[in-house]
């Protein structure tokens, strides 16, 4: 039997609230940053085609040509292209969009890997614009 390793997400404001939180589970006990984001992406994306419309989250956000085609009772609903999320998840960590606390260490490339444990704490932070700036 393969062993699952979970890690715990939180989403946080600046101020240290707890916004959501989420499990991911991995085969492997060591994993990249670049997996953590990967596997939070294809989750979330999981969740929103399985679910209604009015899904959101902090990663994953339908474009607003997916949200026009939702709102409509006589088309079914689009459903989120994952790939397309991932690569927007990305670029949105490597351009400083969102960051990655790990046990309150800051990730800082893709590459950097992640020993999975039972204590540890994962925070995703996005970034908001300062009013005017």
């Amino acid at each position: 039997m393969l062993h699952k390793n979970i890690i715990k997400i939180r989403d946080e404001n600046l101020a240290g609230q707890i916004i959501n939180e989420i499990d991911l589970t991995f085969d492997a006990i060591n994993v990249s940053i670049l997996d953590i984001i990967t596997q939070r992406v294809l989750q979330e994306v999981e969740s929103y085609n399985l679910k209604s419309a009015e899904y959101t989250n902090n990663l994953v956000q339908p474009t607003d040509m997916e949200i026009q085609l939702n709102n409509s009772s006589k088309r079914p609903k689009k459903l989120i292209n994952a790939e397309e999320q991932i690569e927007v998840a990305l670029n949105a960590f490597q351009n400083n969009g969102f960051f990655i606390l790990i046990n309150n260490y800051q990730a800082e490339t893709l590459e950097e890997r992640v020993v999975i444990n039972d204590n540890q704490v994962i925070s995703f932070m996005k970034l908001t614009p300062l009013v005017g700036g």
